[in-house]
């Protein structure tokens, strides 16, 4: 179990119970599970981030992930990672057609996999010329560069933009 003082809320402690949930602890000693979410994971991922209890209300804030001490920021980014699952989109191999909603097979930094775009607006661009591509399942697919993608890739892709 790590524990750690936060240095952004004085007198609250955050650690692991023994089922892996993050609890922050108060001065009186009371401990409450909370998970961390940023408030801008695209734009400022490691600025603004809300520990949040399990009403959904705010209960501590943290504005700068680098601010933290190094094993609370341990504690937050493992847990943040699961959070922020969202594969990078590596290759396009295959789309079911040109229209939507259309079956799209990939490889991610995960492996291959394939998923389905309902609808073109599911295809959004970001600060950077990134694309986020949401899949029918509510999973997020990043291209960070998409000029960077082979040109077959880049070329069923222009298709859908």
């Amino acid at each position: 179990m790590a524990v750690a003082e936060t240095n952004t809320t004085p007198g609250m402690v955050l650690e692991r119970d023994a089922f892996g949930r993050l609890l922050l602890r108060g001065a009186e000693g009371a401990g409450e599970v909370v998970q961390p979410v940023r408030a801008f994971p695209l734009s400022a991922p490691d600025a603004g981030i809300s520990l949040v209890g399990e009403d959904g209300r705010e209960r501590a804030w943290i504005a700068r992930l680098q601010e933290v001490p190094e094993p609370v920021r341990a504690l937050l980014l493992d847990a943040l990672a699961v959070r922020d699952f969202a594969p990078r989109l590596l290759h396009l191999h295959a789309v079911s057609s040109f229209g939507v909603p259309s079956t799209w097979t990939v490889t991610t930094d995960r492996g291959e996999t394939q998923f389905v775009l309902k609808a073109e607006e599911d295809i959004r661009r970001l600060d950077g010329g990134a694309l986020l591509v949401t899949s029918a399942a509510g999973v997020q697919f990043r291209v960070e560069r998409p000029a960077a993608l082979d040109r077959a890739s880049r070329r069923l892709l222009e298709r859908f933009l």
